[in-house]
């Protein structure tokens, strides 16, 4: 457990007053009405989340990243307005006032996940944060399509939870089922020499990390049964964000706002948007491991019986 400490007062770069519940407008003309347009794949209209130009300080760089990018499927690189619109890129947007207080970590590679969706799983967003260059080096992204749901049902879950970020069309033109996810998350590692089959099915040299219990403990272990597939090792454990800052900061954070606030970030994108809300996980575990955080696993799976799990801090998150 890391010794109790005061976090160092920093500056932001801009001035920042707490968004009103439940985050932000994700209108980029809040004034006018929304308006349907015909889908054309990857346009502007439906490839990202967004958020008012008032959100953004106009010295800002931040851009909202292309969501067909993210899954291998961007057809509009070559378009000038559309790259010069949205990001392109894994790397996390950069954080002010980073500290130089390094520690040795347990693990080369992070793996951020979020998981979205509360009947089955809608999106599967993974960023591969590099220890050593403190930032995230890939993605991997899917949208996810339920199996046990009636086409109509599936429309008005989708319309209801990704219509409001205007993404509901670039869901539908890609999400996959989960075992296909799986599958070709699965490559992904391999790609990456994180996993391989043939070995013992867990991580090498890397660590799930999340904002809480929920994603790996619940969801991953009901979608899996839902899929009529054996729970992968590779989702043994995992490192609950909250509970490394409420040992090292001595405070307590119940979610991913709370954490930012505390360090006086800004938050980015929009919340609930999977691979929004996991680059800004990622953004807070690069402000902690600068100021020195030992991130270790919080959470396992009894060997034997995976239904059990061990939590291996006393001072956590419940």
């Amino acid at each position: 457990m890391a010794t109790w400490r005061l976090p160092l007062l920093r500056r932001t770069p801009y001035p920042y007053s707490p968004p009103p519940p439940p985050f932000f407008s994700y209108s980029t003309t809040p004034q006018q009405p929304q308006i349907r347009r015909k889908f054309v794949k990857c346009m502007e209209e439906s490839t990202s989340s967004t958020v008012t130009q008032s959100q953004i300080p106009k010295s800002s760089t931040w851009k909202p990243i292309c969501l067909y990018y993210t899954q291998c499927k961007c057809t509009k690189m070559d378009d000038p307005l559309h790259v010069e619109k949205f990001r392109h890129s894994c790397s996390v947007e950069s954080v002010s006032g980073l500290g130089n207080q390094l520690q040795a970590q347990e693990f080369d590679y992070f793996l951020v996940l979020d998981l979205e969706g509360k009947v089955e799983i809608l999106e599967f967003p993974v960023l591969l944060f590099d220890v050593k260059t403190m930032d995230v080096v890939d993605v991997f992204h899917r949208f996810v399509r339920p199996t046990k749901m009636s086409e109509q049902r599936i429309n008005e879950y989708i319309e209801g939870k990704y219509g409001s970020f205007g993404v509901d069309r670039v869901w539908h033109d890609t999400a996959i089922t989960f075992d296909e996810v799986i599958e070709q998350f699965e490559d992904w590692l391999n790609k990456h020499r994180l996993w391989k089959k043939e070995q013992d099915g867990y991580l090498n040299q890397a660590a799930f990390v999340t904002c809480g219990n929920w994603d790996l403990k619940t969801k991953i272990p009901q979608q899996c049964e839902v899929s009529k597939m054996k729970l992968p090792p590779y989702f043994m454990e995992w490192i609950n964000l909250k509970d490394v800052y409420l040992n090292f900061y001595n405070r307590r954070a119940p979610g991913m706002l709370s954490m930012m606030r505390g360090l006086q970030m800004k938050p980015l994108g929009s919340h609930h948007l999977g691979i929004d809300d996991s680059k800004n996980i990622a953004r807070v575990l690069q402000y902690m491991l600068s100021d020195g955080a030992l991130v270790q696993v919080t959470a396992r799976r009894v060997p034997g019986s995976p239904d059990k799990v061990k939590f291996l801090l006393e001072n956590r998150i419940r």
